[in-house]
């Protein structure tokens, strides 16, 4: 089921589908590493409209709401992992 990420609740993890629009605000995102196929977690939503806290790639990220509002997840089955100090 498809959804954006800013529906997503504290301890969901989802697969990045697709980034909506484009210019500057889908090239920044990339730039953090949100791309499509990349399997993230949201770790906590700020209150009355705040930003949301996510972990993806082994880093923790806070977006605002608006830009999550733009980023099209896939719920995701697989358990988050976090990448080994070997593989870094």
């Amino acid at each position: 089921m498809d959804r954006f990420l800013q529906d997503l609740k504290p301890g969901e993890r989802a697969r990045v589908e697709r980034i909506e629009g484009g210019g500057a605000l889908r090239r920044r995102m990339m730039d953090m590493g949100i791309v499509p196929g990349v399997e993230l977690e949201v770790v906590r939503c700020a209150p009355l409209g705040g930003p949301l806290q996510i972990r993806l790639k082994g880093y923790y990220l806070a977006m605002r709401r608006g830009e999550c509002a733009r980023i099209m997840v896939c719920a995701s089955n697989r358990e988050y992992s976090e990448p080994s100090l070997a593989s870094r």
